[in-house]
């Protein structure tokens, strides 16, 4: 039985699924999928909660099944977020050295980072992460951990995550009414690509993908940091209303048939056929399979087309030297990957979790890749201010040891 302070949760509450996932940190750092629980969401359109009692039942029936395979206690989970209203940008940070002999020390590492999260927002909006993109040390920069090094002047890239604060609070009061303390809330595209993505593909330039079924959450990586992300207000169920319509079947129906046949691209089989119930009932109607491809193709080109498009904007489309990596639920859809590479013309890869052991089998899925990135980011979080209390506490022994030495 794992122990509870040994495990860390991730829980996304997703438009379609809410996601509990529980992992124990080992004696090596590594982490062990021992539980995992799922709900229909019920509460949520496009990422932001409309509807409070449905959406805490759902986090808690989630939270419930995790405990029940896990067998811990769950109190504490990282929350991932995203919604129509995240939005994020760059800034910059630039402090004197003050550290003796002029090394660089915690304190000139916070007070930069402080210095570049100091902006003029508006009131209804709050920054919800920061992700330091690289350090610049008397104008040497590419410098990833500046600590102990000599200079003047320390500056910091940052990138910085916003959204409107009504929309933080309501998903903080859901869990919170679930009985579980937020550790920190994280962007779902950034907690995806801790799951998904390699070192080699954050160093030399990737775009994650993470298509859910209201939203899809992007990130943009290079030289190892991250440099942009966004979020699009379309997703798995504009699919499913788009076949709904165009088929006149019911929604629920529409659903199961995009599951099963869905796919956005020609297929050979052109005599293949399926039966397409109808909305109030009656006998079912035998349409071509190429209809539903036919209806599907348009949806899938418009997404990759707007996320191209901001790419372009952003001036980011030449850092995409290892392609594109597509997840979450959507990215099991049939041929998604072969019109994404069409569109985009780099190469396309479908992102499943990785760096994970133990109940691997139940998260080896593109639907998970949140939930298990947001125990990697916690762990993550959690040994760093582990290596920053062990730094200060070697500081303070020799500084003791100074005085000691000084008395004699």
């Amino acid at each position: 039985m794992a122990k509870k302070d040994d495990c860390i949760v991730g829980l996304d509450v997703g438009t379609k699924k809410v996601c509990a996932v529980v992992g124990k940190v080992d004696e090596n750092n590594e982490i062990e999928i021992v539980g995992v629980g799922t709900s229909d969401s019920q509460g949520l359109y496009m990422g932001s909660v409309v509807n409070l009692q449905k959406t805490q039942s759902s986090i808690k029936e989630a939270i419930r099944n995790a405990e029940i395979m896990s067998a811990v206690d769950i109190d504490s989970a990282w929350v991932g977020i995203s919604g129509n209203h995240i939005r994020s940008f760059n800034s910059r940070g630039v402090v004197a050295i003050s550290g003796k002999d002029r090394e660089i020390s915690y304190d000139d590492i916070n007070r930069v980072v402080e210095a570049a999260k100091a902006l003029s927002v508006p009131p209804d909006i709050e920054i919800i992460q920061f992700l330091p993109q690289e350090f610049i040390v008397d104008n040497q920069a590419g410098i990833r951990d500046p600590l102990g090094m000599t200079g003047i002047r320390l500056e910091v890239n940052v990138h910085i995550i916003t959204n409107l604060i009504t929309s933080t609070t309501n998903l903080l009061k859901c869990v919170n009414e679930a009985e579980i303390e937020v550790k920190g809330l994280v962007l779902n595209s950034v907690a995806s690509s801790d799951a998904t993505l390699t070192e080699d593909e954050k160093e030399l330039g990737v775009a994650l993908l993470d298509i859910g079924a209201g939203i899809t959450d992007c990130a943009i990586f290079d030289r190892g940091s991250l440099w942009h992300t966004f979020v699009l207000p379309v997703g798995g169920n504009h699919f499913t209303n788009d076949i709904a319509i165009g088929l006149r079947t019911p929604i629920p129906e529409a659903e199961k048939i995009k599951r099963r046949w869905g796919c956005p691209i020609a297929i050979s089989e052109e005599d293949e056929s399926i039966e397409i119930p109808k909305v109030g009932g009656g006998k079912p109607r035998v349409l071509s399979r190429r209809i539903l491809c036919d209806i599907i193709q348009p949806r899938a080109e418009e997404i990759f087309k707007l996320v191209l498009s901001e790419i372009k904007k952003m001036g980011l489309e030449k850092s995409l030297n290892t392609g594109v990596v597509i997840t979450g639920g959507c990215s099991l859809l049939e041929g998604i990957i072969e019109i994404a590479e069409e569109v985009f013309d780099l190469p396309v890869r479908r992102g499943t979790p990785i760096g994970v052991k133990g109940l691997y089998e139940s998260v080896n899925l593109p639907e998970f890749a949140t939930s298990v990135g947001l125990i990697l980011y916690g762990n993550s979080i959690t040994k760093r201010k582990e290596i920053i209390k062990a730094g200060i506490f070697e500081k303070f022994k020799e500084f003791i040891g100074i005085k000691k030495n000084k008395n004699k």
